[in-house]
């Protein structure tokens, strides 16, 4: 199955429902990262000493975990499914593969960019974009 190739018009009228949809993943990737740290404590722990006193927490916290990792991947996915490749969830960057003079590109996006303004080659990365 050929790849979705995004016109530069059709990439930024992406730009608003992304931005939306980042907005709503912060907050999930952010708990997501402290459960995860509470998570590892309470193994390191539980390996240190063989307490099983807080199963409990640890079964909760693994639930927790997986809820908001399975979250995370749906909404991903979907964006993915668009057509569109997340590349950091730090910085929110993304890329719309594209085409210019003949061959395939990515058009590069950061969230908190009006509108996309930068492109680089499949085989380059960010530190590798080029102005428009």
């Amino acid at each position: 199955m050929r790849r979705r190739l995004f016109t530069l018009e059709e990439a930024n009228a992406e730009l608003p429902w992304l931005t939306e949809t980042f907005a709503g993943l912060m907050p999930v990737r952010d708990e997501l990262a402290v459960r995860q740290q509470e998570l590892l404590t309470l193994l390191r722990e539980r390996r240190g000493n063989g307490a099983t006193s807080r199963e409990t927490e640890r079964r909760d916290l693994q639930r927790t975990v997986d809820r908001l990792t399975q979250e995370l991947q749906g909404k991903l996915r979907e964006i993915g499914e668009r057509g569109i490749i997340v590349r950091d969830l730090t910085s929110w960057l993304v890329d719309f593969p594209s085409e210019r003079e003949g061959r395939e590109i990515y058009l590069c996006w950061i969230r908190g960019e009006e509108t996309i303004g930068f492109w680089h080659e499949t085989d380059a990365g960010y530190s590798s974009r080029q102005p428009l």
